[in-house]
């Protein structure tokens, strides 16, 4: 009798500890670090996406997980250090926004898991091993950004057929350098001539840029891929239409601020996506196990009352080719 009634006790015990292990695992808040180039002002409707889709995945801000924000105001040179603060504060995971931040972060830590929200070429850039697999603490999801800004190049030699010279708007980072590379060879293939113009990051920047444009006689501008063009969309697309020049970008946002034309992947699902791997790597799934997805939904925008603004006729073609046109 004495032997049953140690034997109750003892298994009494061992539920009473197992379920106060399970209540404070349940309990646990995980912290969530966002590493971003830009601003917190530039970047908030891609987070309230982020947020909203971790919510339907039942991980709610201030109740079970905790996100610590970190933003470099569009200075590079200070990823390293807002990541080795991350690492620092022992975070579970890091979300690393576009291809600098998330070398940031794969440079600061092998242990804590990395979701990249949309890095341009992750294999090109020395992120991931491969797509199908990543190896590593790192995964997320790629932009293609290399072969969209290619894709792009060629609506423009569309839209306008004798075009001959065109200027793209950089700045420096190792995913402008790639999507450079393939835009170069393209222009050789379509028999136009590139005029690579640089963007400063002071407050004249954008307008001495234009000013290069116009004295180099480029027939229409671009933009590489990156939060400082899409944070100054505005601008560039006043820009654009003051100097009468067709243009074409990553974003629709920028044919909403009254571009021309834009062509290229959905932003809002990158950070949809990203807050599925999020959810999965907090319930025990590796990085490693998870392959590198590629961006498949795409969208063609053309802004008919900015092409008459600047005295530009587009074909029916190419109007019909359109997914979306904005009159």
């Amino acid at each position: 009798m004495r032997k049953k009634i140690f034997g109750l006790t003892l298994s009494t015990l061992l539920f009473a500890l197992c379920g106060s292990v399970d209540a404070q695992q349940s309990g646990k808040i995980f912290r969530i670090g966002f590493l971003d180039d830009s601003t917190a002002s530039n970047i908030a409707v891609r987070l309230d996406t982020f947020r909203q889709e971790l919510s339907k995945l039942g991980w709610i801000e201030g109740k079970n997980i905790a996100i610590e924000y970190r933003f470099a105001e569009g200075k590079l040179e200070r990823l390293p250090e807002l990541t080795s603060d991350l690492v620092r504060l022992r975070v579970d995971l890091i979300v690393a926004q576009g291809t600098p931040g998330a070398l940031a972060a794969k440079n600061a830590t092998t242990t804590i898991p990395i979701v990249m929200t949309n890095a341009g070429d992750p294999v090109g850039a020395g992120l991931v091993a491969s797509l199908a697999r990543p190896e590593g603490n790192l995964t997320g999801l790629s932009s293609l950004a290399s072969e969209l800004i290619t894709k792009r190049l060629e609506i423009l030699k569309d839209a306008i057929p004798r075009l001959s010279r065109v200027g793209i708007l950089r700045t420096l980072g190792s995913g402008t350098v790639l999507q450079l590379k393939e835009l170069r060879a393209a222009a050789t293939t379509l028999k136009l001539k590139l005029e690579e113009i640089d963007a400063q990051r002071d407050a004249k920047g954008l307008d001495n840029a234009f000013q290069t444009a116009r004295q180099k006689q480029v027939g229409a501008i671009m933009t590489t891929t990156g939060n400082r063009f899409f944070a100054e969309r505005k601008r560039i697309v006043e820009l654009a239409i003051k100097y009468k020049l067709p243009a074409i970008y990553p974003q629709d946002e920028f044919v909403e601020a009254g571009g021309l034309m834009s062509y290229g992947a959905d932003y809002d699902d990158f950070y949809r996506r990203a807050a599925v791997y999020v959810d999965k790597i907090l319930k025990g799934a590796k990085p490693a196990d998870l392959p590198v997805q590629q961006a498949t939904k795409f969208e063609f925008v053309i802004n008919w009352k900015a092409a008459k603004q600047i005295g530009l006729t587009l074909s029916p073609d190419l109007l019909a080719r359109a997914d979306k046109v904005i009159k």
